[in-house]
């Protein structure tokens, strides 16, 4: 039987009219070459997936110095440009939209991954205790050093070019990604964010960098191609904040009143724990955002449904699921088994896990 729900009717975010609410979630899968171009089978990957109403890309570092994992891909470089264009194209001949999701890690980081083996950066110098994926498999953080002033201005100058290139590239639009433990987080909560200049202390300091980074990007593409991503349960990268309703009700409210594309919200994260407390939390901060609003995290079509009819989210992001189920909008409108996703096969390899998932039709 057909599934009627409204994940399967369009809408307008933005500048950009969807086909369906079913959207693929930013997936790390540490495939790309090592100088951060994607790989030509990614190409495959993406075009796979472009029946959802809109793909995210994996995360993709602005610079050399927001790398912090392996083989994660950039977008920063011609070559990286030339990449991308390829799986831009590859997508839009498939149907799709995709945006690019801007992206540098911070201190969650190791000297191993970045040039001339320099430290990582953040808003201070403490070392997360969290590990990252290196040539040597997982090994701790490396400890960061607090960015100055002209390190704060050179990295806006980093996600202004980095957008850039991402318009050259064929992207449809660019996500600032604030969120899991990076580096604007890291800025944002105060758990990690110990300064004392214009950048740290107060709600309205600590928010100044994501500010800074969205009035600086709108140079290159308008509000309603733009979005962010936000992690307010902190439960990623060893990150916290005294008072975190406080602080994301601030952002919530920055955010709404720019009138961007969207907020993309990640509501849960796989293996976390499902709490009364974060679930009311998540609720109160919606009500301060009147614009397009994307959730994320253990949604299945039942839930993702409900929150649509609930009006509590416009559209919902699937990640393990689209993994394993490129046409993953069709199996939902058509109630279809889904296949499981291999997790062995979620980060690094070749085509094994990624490109070789059924199609309905195979």
């Amino acid at each position: 039987m057909t599934n009627t729900s409204p994940l399967f009717d369009p809408i307008r975010m933005g500048d950009l009219d969807l086909p369906n609410r079913v959207l693929m979630a930013p997936l790390t899968r540490n495939r790309a070459q090592s100088d951060g171009t994607p790989s030509a089978m990614a190409q495959t990957y993406y075009r796979q997936r472009a029946s959802a109403g809109l793909i995210f890309s994996e995360a993709t570092q602005v610079s050399d110095l927001g790398k912090g994992y392996l083989d994660t891909p950039g977008i920063y470089t011609d070559t990286h440009v030339e990449g991308w264009k390829k799986i831009t194209d590859a997508v839009h001949a498939g149907g799709g939209r995709i945006f690019c999701q801007l992206w540098h890690v911070g201190r969650i980081s190791h000297v191993s991954l970045l040039p001339d083996g320099a430290s990582p950066v953040s808003s201070s110098d403490l070392q997360a205790d969290a590990q990252t994926f290196t040539a040597n498999g997982f090994e701790p953080c490396s400890k960061p050093e607090a960015l100055t002033i002209d390190g704060i201005q050179k990295t806006v100058a980093d996600y202004v070019h980095a957008a850039q290139c991402a318009k050259n590239a064929g992207f449809d639009g660019i996500e600032v990604h604030a969120a899991n433990g990076y580096l604007l987080d890291q800025f944002l909560q105060d758990g990690v964010n110990t300064r004392s200049d214009t950048y740290g202390g107060s709600l309205e300091n600590r928010m100044r960098l994501l500010e800074d980074i969205l009035d600086a990007v709108k140079d290159i593409w308008p509000a309603g191609r733009i979005g962010v991503r936000l992690s307010p349960l902190g439960q990623a990268g060893d990150i916290s904040d005294s008072d975190p309703e406080a602080l994301f009700t601030a952002v919530y409210k920055m955010l709404d009143a720019r009138k961007l594309a969207y907020l993309h919200v990640v509501e849960a994260f796989p293996g976390g724990e499902d709490n009364s407390d974060g679930k009311e939390l998540l609720a109160r901060l919606r009500s301060h955002y009147s614009g397009f609003f994307i959730g994320n995290g253990g949604y299945d079509a039942e839930r993702a449904t409900q929150a649509i009819a609930d009006t509590t989210a416009h559209a919902i992001s699937f990640g393990r699921p689209f993994i394993a189920n490129p046409d993953l909008p069709n199996r939902m409108r058509l109630n279809a088994e889904m296949t499981k996703p291999d997790g062995d096969t979620f980060y690094g390899g070749d085509e094994k896990g990624y490109t070789d998932y059924p199609f309905l039709d195979d």
